[in-house]
């Protein structure tokens, strides 16, 4: 019998990665509802291939004729909560939406008791508190799709516990790894004149500009310390960050015997989509298997916290809690993309970050309406921070 996947976000790399895994192996996987924000050429062209029983697309204003180019058979979901419909469909959804977008779907596959593949990491990092509730009450598993925390999760499986000792319970460290991004090495005073262009060219990872960008300031690994927070139940002072130029090991756990497990391949995002599309089993198909004829050493160092001191400031909103995640993520989100725009350096970026943190009003995060809430605000300090230093 095969397994229905709902892949939602299923333009984007995570989407069409996962497309590309159910491809290969047809008999035991099958497609259940596609969801795109506007891409409706594209989900239409995956409709055909595919045949779910779904089609979901966000944005109404492109969907106008849409039912008619879908196969017969797949219904269309249209409008702001379509995907989150759509996240009942499947025994499996991969929820690979960008952005607060993502949220409902979270929200949704979780009350439904499905398997959540989880690439979103707004979910989490911005409303961890309320996604814990929903997961909490649910029958559901969350799984995490990207390459840090598939790697705990799978390290986490090696230890063997008893009905009164959680894994958690003997973990003494969760070490993510960091590849260092572009700048890896240089000190603060090198990164004062830094373009766009350079923050972009990414040693390791293709990714999209925004989180390429977070990849050069240590953000992204800021946030994923959060996002493991949430995922694990593990103390802010139990998580630790090593910078790896290799990325091939992906996370290792620590246990209270000092035994490391580690996680370790090449980088291939299609490993960590075939884990939750096959857990707790394994795909049969190799994804990022290493040569160890070919690899010939591994490096780790601490990273620099003065010239990356956005990853300290992800730790202090993490302990803060509350919406505090959510607060230093919108207003990156903001200084990223004037950043893009040239109209502030690099530098400025963590900067912005920490004004805005310590204006933090302190808010609960109560429900979804309040994060929001939260999020818009972070937004509208950000923005006038940073008008401050353009006309400064």
């Amino acid at each position: 019998m095969s397994t229905s996947v709902a892949v939602l976000g299923s333009s984007g790399s995570i989407g069409t990665q996962t497309l590309e895994i159910v491809r290969a192996d047809p008999e035991r996987y099958r497609v259940a509802a596609l969801g795109v924000a506007r891409s409706v050429d594209l989900v239409v062209e995956q409709a055909h291939e595919f045949r779910p029983d779904v089609v979901a697309v966000a944005d109404e204003s492109q969907a106008r004729d849409l039912a008619d180019r879908l196969p017969a058979g797949t219904d269309l979901l249209v409008g702001d909560e379509a995907m989150a419909h759509a996240a009942s469909s499947g025994d499996v959804v991969i929820n690979g939406v960008v952005g607060f977008a993502g949220l409902p779907v979270t929200l949704a596959a979780l009350d439904a008791g499905k398997r959540l593949g989880l690439a979103n990491k707004e979910s989490l990092i911005a409303a961890g508190p309320v996604v814990q509730r929903v997961w909490a009450a649910s029958a559901g598993d969350l799984i995490p799709v990207d390459s840090e925390h598939c790697a705990v999760h799978q390290c986490l499986r090696a230890n063997e516990v008893t009905d009164k000792i959680t894994a958690a319970d003997r973990v003494a460290e969760i070490v993510l790894t960091a590849s260092g991004g572009p700048f890896r090495g240089r000190s603060r005073d090198d990164l004062e004149s830094v373009t766009v262009e350079d923050a972009l060219a990414h040693p390791t990872w293709s990714m999209g500009p925004k989180i390429t960008i977070d990849s050069s300031t240590l953000m992204n690994k800021g946030l994923e310390v959060i996002e493991a927070h949430e995922l694990f139940g593990v103390d802010y002072d139990h998580i630790d960050v090593v910078v790896h130029p290799q990325s091939v090991v992906h996370s290792m756990v620590t246990y209270t015997d000092g035994a490391t497990i580690a996680q370790l391949s090449m980088p291939d995002m299609r490993l960590c989509i075939g884990y939750a599309l096959a857990f707790p089993d394994r795909l049969e198909m190799p994804y990022g298997a290493i040569d160890w004829t070919e690899m010939s050493r591994l490096d780790f160092q601490p990273p620099d916290l003065e010239a990356f001191p956005c990853l300290r400031l992800c730790f202090e909103a993490g302990r803060a809690g509350e919406t505090a995640p959510a607060w230093i993520s919108a207003a990156n989100e903001v200084a990223v993309d004037e950043f893009l725009k040239g109209r502030i350096r690099w530098v400025d970026i963590p900067e912005v970050l920490e004004a805005s943190l310590q204006v933090w009003p302190g808010t609960n995060a109560t429900d979804v309406d309040v994060v929001l809430d939260v999020d818009r605000e972070a937004r509208v300090v950000a923005a006038e921070l940073i008008e401050q230093r353009v006309h400064a």
